[in-house]
């Protein structure tokens, strides 16, 4: 079996999910997984009906993989990687999220809006119009609220703004450098300030959890920012409404993010397509990448057990002989 993950930094750096790049090459050399790690920016699109079975990399068409994990940290997630991962579903290789997906959960506001309309309880968001109505905001979200750029991941761009004066300055900063930044002001969950759950969503199964905590009594609690990561044991209400998020976002493989919530519960933070896992193996004690290999194994085997790599060795050995 052969796994290409789309990745473009260097796997040796210590740049986001560069140690999960690494992971998965481990994981593939012990389970005997061919995995790949591949940038997006080797590969070329050319669009022909002839060529069916390869892509090009490097200038050089190379056969098509069993699987695809689209891995991409934020530079990577403009319109050519996304184009790549289009190509890759056109041509029959399963991909793990696809274009759609990775498209519509990078989008703060559009995931909100699916998740409300389908009954899934999230925090009030309100999409940024400059010159922003502060007292539009302050009616419908309240203060202190939560500013988030449409697009941010791994806690990037997501600030907790305390004051209306405070809301005031930044709006007029970003009026004045930038009033085409796309934003999202989200009602701030209190009880929820500096921590949260992540819970990993692997083909409609939670593989594993933690509550993760903001250092010195701060707001965010990624683990890529400093926030400490400890064992949660999901709970039946938490577990239904990351698979539910997880189904009506059509998402394959996903972190996705709970709030606490006052009168108890939880509500969705967000989702992320390209989760970073780091913090999670070391709190729950799973791995993280073995457990994404072995569902590729396992839809693989479902589908007859036969690698792309062996059905073309087997064509070549079965091709009839010409005579001459």
């Amino acid at each position: 079996m052969e796994v290409w993950i789309l990745y473009g930094d260097d796997i040796e750096s210590n740049a986001d999910l560069a140690h999960e790049a690494r992971r998965f090459e481990k994981e593939g050399e012990r389970m005997n997984v061919d995995v790949k790690i591949i940038k997006p920016s080797d590969f070329d699109l050319l669009v022909t009906q002839d060529a069916r079975d390869s892509i090009l990399i490097k200038g050089r068409a190379v056969p098509l993989p069993d699987f695809v994990f689209p891995y991409f940290n934020h530079h990577d997630q403009g319109y050519f990687s996304l184009a790549i991962v289009r190509q890759l579903e056109r041509l029959g290789v399963h991909v793990f999220n696809g274009a759609d997906v990775i498209e519509t959960v990078r989008d703060k506001l559009h995931t909100h809006q699916i998740l409300a309309e389908s009954g899934i309880h999230t925090p009030d968001t309100m999409l940024a119009k400059f010159p922003v109505d502060m007292k539009l905001v302050e009616e419908n979200i309240g203060f202190p609220v939560v500013v988030k750029t449409l697009n941010g991941a791994l806690g990037i761009g997501v600030f907790l703004v305390e004051t209306q004066g405070a809301f005031a300055d930044l709006m007029e900063l970003v009026g004045e450098t930038n009033p085409n930044l796309q934003l999202i002001f989200q009602k701030f969950v209190s009880v929820s300030k500096g921590r949260d759950l992540r819970l990993f969503v692997v083909d409609g199964q939670v593989m594993a959890a933690m509550e993760r905590r903001a250092k010195d009594g701060g707001f965010k609690a990624n683990y890529s920012t400093g926030g400490s990561v400890h064992f949660f044991e999901a709970d039946q209400e938490a577990t239904e409404m990351a698979l539910r998020t997880a189904e009506v976002l059509n998402i394959d493989i996903g972190g996705i993010d709970l709030l606490f919530k006052e009168d108890g519960g939880y509500t969705i933070c967000e989702a992320n397509t390209f989760p970073g896992f780091k913090g999670l193996e070391k709190a729950s004690g799973v791995n993280v990448a073995g457990k994404i290999l072995e569902v590729m194994q396992r839809q693989l085997e479902q589908n007859g057990g036969i690698s792309r790599a062996e059905k073309k060795s087997n064509a070549t050995h079965d091709a009839p002989m010409t005579r001459h």
